[in-house]
């Protein structure tokens, strides 16, 4: 049991009409301090965003979610967040927020690897 560390991980949604809080899951965010691993995977299946919402552009969530993906590796592109540490970095993608893109409270478990964990979440959750 040694080998296992704890991570927390946030289901990350896209929400079409914010005042109707209707979602759809697209993605992962995990974070294992331990291990210093933050990753999200995340894919947007454009025919049900279109279904959902048609007037919502695919290409401009796809872009706010590799800019997501750069935070998580802590780039420069990344901008100002990006800099932050991980724990940070963590809180802030999955702070709560009122936009187009939001994630879930967010869940602990335990894995030997982190990598992997986010792979399960991902196809359990989101495919």
């Amino acid at each position: 049991m040694q080998d296992r560390h704890t991570f927390k991980y946030a289901i990350v949604r896209i929400v079409p009409k914010v005042e109707r809080e209707e979602f759809f899951n697209v993605g992962v965010i995990l974070f294992c301090k331990r291990t210093k691993f933050l990753d999200i995977k995340f894919h947007i299946d454009e025919e049900k965003l279109k279904a959902f919402s048609p007037e919502i552009e695919y290409e401009i969530l796809n872009e706010y979610l590799k800019a997501w993906k750069l935070i998580c590796a802590g780039q420069e592109t990344g901008g100002t967040i990006g800099k932050l540490d991980l724990n940070d970095r963590f809180g802030w993608l999955t702070a709560c927020r009122s936009t187009v893109i939001q994630s879930s409270t967010t869940r602990s478990g335990l894995s030997t690897d982190p990598k992997k964990e986010l792979e399960d979440i991902f196809n359990k959750y989101v495919l």
